[in-house]
């Protein structure tokens, strides 16, 4: 699994007009390639009297998973640069699809591969790209007279704490990057003289969002 990488955190729309042709990029999050020709035709359905649909997918932790379509238009001009943006941007585990309603104004090929990549990159946007981190939760529980300080210990060495739970004893349930959950329960058995109990619990996926973890 990789410790941290770049995706999307939402379906988003954006459009963009180029000498009267819309181009319409939506963008979503996804894990599978099943998944992303379902929601590629139920955009087809939607944009039924569109004359193009086309699209680009990068799916997969090590990219494993690729494939692109200019659905009509001239070979390369569209299907690629949005493929293209997504490799240089290094976006994993998303579908973008580029509906496009000819507006009676040739383009050029150039024309139209900088239009394509523009409406990708303004979809992508409008998704709000993230960085998916790996994280390992614990469980640390203390006596209640130690909770102050295991709190303020976990926040120091830059840990996140999820929730805390109040029973007979004080439970911390703490978010620890991957790099660091090797060290982390010695450290809380050393900072609380071997009174607190540090459970590893599972890993998870979370992003950095608004101030806020959202967990994957």
């Amino acid at each position: 699994m990789l410790e941290r990488f770049k995706t999307i955190y939402k379906p988003a729309e954006a459009e963009i007009i180029d000498k009267k042709s819309r181009f319409i990029g939506h963008a979503f999050p996804m894990e599978t390639e099943e998944a992303a020709v379902a929601q590629l035709e139920a955009i087809r359905k939607a944009h039924s009297r569109a004359g193009h649909n086309c699209f680009a997918w990068q799916i997969g932790q090590a990219n494993q998973f690729t494939r692109q379509s200019d659905d009509g238009e001239p070979s390369g001009t569209a299907g690629m640069p949005i493929l293209d943006f997504l490799r240089k941007e290094d976006i994993k585990n998303a579908l973008i699809v580029v509906t496009r309603y000819f507006g009676g104004t040739l383009l050029g090929t150039g024309g139209l591969v900088r239009a394509y990549g523009r409406a990708a990159k303004e979809a992508a946007t409008a998704a709000i790209p993230i960085e998916k981190i790996l994280y390992q939760k614990f469980s640390v529980t203390c006596p209640y007279h130690l909770g102050g300080k295991m709190q303020y210990e976990i926040l120091q060495r830059g840990h996140s704490l999820l929730d805390t739970l109040y029973t007979d004893n004080v439970e911390f349930i703490v978010l620890v990057e991957n790099p660091f959950t090797g060290t982390f329960a010695a450290q809380m058995r050393d900072i609380s003289a071997a009174a607190a109990e540090i459970k590893p619990l599972q890993h998870i996926y979370c992003a950095h969002i608004d101030g806020k973890i959202i967990q994957f």
